[in-house]
């Protein structure tokens, strides 16, 4: 199929180009490499090598021949692009293009040999066949010359990559588990400038009084325009053992960022299991029957209790609790850890239409209300206002609120919630 389309793409060049003798640089095939950084790349960093060819007279067949890449892996990124381009004196040629993403195995200083693009072209009418060479490439790599990791390193993981992001979700969640219960537990690790054979094997997930059992590990390589983005999925089906509440120790990925070339970490979030649900009013567990005795006392000390409050014409109940929902709380965190303070509004906005009691007493909160205009400025401001404390505002939502607040003490964050004065 791939050549039944090439072949079609050059008839319709025939019919658009004249027949002409070649001259010098009608031929031309560069080859071009992507440092991270505008630095020279360690062991088993990824640079991506472009590989473009402008080529005027006609081409009947094609094959590129590559270089041994000695000291190197590789892989190729994608199909062979083939496309039109337009010349600087106007005349139209064959554009080809191929990335290729090298992973240098040991420092040192090297050089890619030239790549070679066997033509067949329309040379005047003529079929001839033509070598077209790249010039050959130097690429120095340097060593790690840091006191601890590095690609050289058994332990951690080395991990280079433009950037990491990693996605923890629960079936059920793991504070509802008792003992024989299960969950399954889903990470996913993203990373910006690799491919999926470089992310890092199933991390240990392993503590005293649980039972877990490792599933499956997937993974992906995502062509981009900005390059691949490498993606594993890991899954840990998850029991506990023990009636006790269990902690589940974060777990860290130390990597490499290629842009600011310092290490980082990214986190796996620590979890408790059992226990229940944090920020929960009572209990829903029954509890143990009282002997007769106690409840005859209390059944006299309420009795007791209610003709105080009728004497005294206090007939009022215990305010309510006001607490976000967790996914909401989880979801306000996460914007707020990647500074997305677009994500952290929209996120706010549906949590204060569905709550407007917490929108209200937010309001009457001088700090927080303070903290919601100036995250309204940055996201719909248009004079580029440096948006709020996102991780602060979002621990000050997420406090629960003991009252009830009868109405709103001012409207000036009525735009937050989309509800404006009439």
């Amino acid at each position: 199929m791939r050549i039944v389309r090439i072949v079609l793409f050059i008839l319709t060049a025939l019919l658009t180009l004249p027949a002409r003798a070649v001259e010098p640089g009608d031929l031309a095939l560069t080859v071009t490499p992507e440092l991270n950084g505008n630095a020279s790349p360690f062991s088993r960093e990824m640079v991506l090598l472009r590989i473009r060819g402008v080529y005027r007279p006609p081409i009947l067949l094609e094959e590129v021949i590559q270089p041994s890449l000695a000291n190197f892996s590789w892989t190729q990124l994608g199909r062979d692009l083939w496309s039109k381009t337009r010349l600087p004196d106007g005349q139209t040629a064959i554009a080809f293009e191929r990335v290729v993403a090298v992973f240098p195995h040991r420092p040192g200083d090297f050089t890619i040999e030239p790549f070679i693009h066997r033509l067949t072209i329309n040379d005047a009418g003529t079929r001839t066949v033509v070598d077209v060479r790249s010039p050959p490439i130097s690429l120095p790599v340097a060593s790690w010359t840091k006191p601890t990791g590095g690609p050289d390193a058994k332990d951690p993981w080395w991990l280079p990559a433009a950037d990491v992001t990693i996605t923890d979700s629960w079936s059920p969640e793991p504070e509802t588990l008792k003992i024989g219960e299960s969950a399954r537990r889903i990470v996913t690790i993203e990373a910006k400038g690799m491919i999926a054979e470089g992310l890092p094997p199933r991390p240990v997930m392993r503590t005293r009084g649980i039972l877990t059992f490792a599933g499956p590990v997937t993974r992906e390589t995502i062509l981009t325009p900005g390059g691949p983005v490498a993606r594993a999925t890991y899954q840990w089906d998850v029991r506990p053992a023990i009636a006790d509440v269990i902690p589940l120790d974060a777990i860290m990925i130390p990597w490499f960022d290629t842009d600011t070339r310092t290490m980082r970490e990214a986190e796996i979030p620590a979890r408790q299991i059992g226990g229940g649900l944090p920020d929960r009013d009572t209990d829903l567990r029954p509890l143990d029957p009282a002997s007769p005795a106690i409840v005859a006392v209390a059944g006299l000390a309420a009795f007791g209790l209610g003709l105080v409050l009728i004497g005294l014409g206090t007939g009022g109940s215990r305010p309510p609790r006001l607490c976000l929902d967790r996914p909401v709380r989880q979801a306000l965190a996460r914007a707020a850890r990647e500074g997305d303070a677009t994500a952290f509004r929209s996120v706010l906005g549906g949590a204060m239409q569905a709550e407007p009691e917490l929108a209200r007493a937010w309001r009457a909160d001088p700090a927080i209300a303070a903290g919601l205009d100036a995250l309204d400025r940055a996201v719909y401001g248009t004079g580029g206002a440096a948006p709020p404390d996102l991780a602060g505002l979002a621990r000050a939502l997420s406090r629960p609120i003991r009252g009830r607040i009868s109405a709103p003490v001012e409207d000036r964050l009525a735009a937050l919630d989309g509800r404006g004065t009439r």
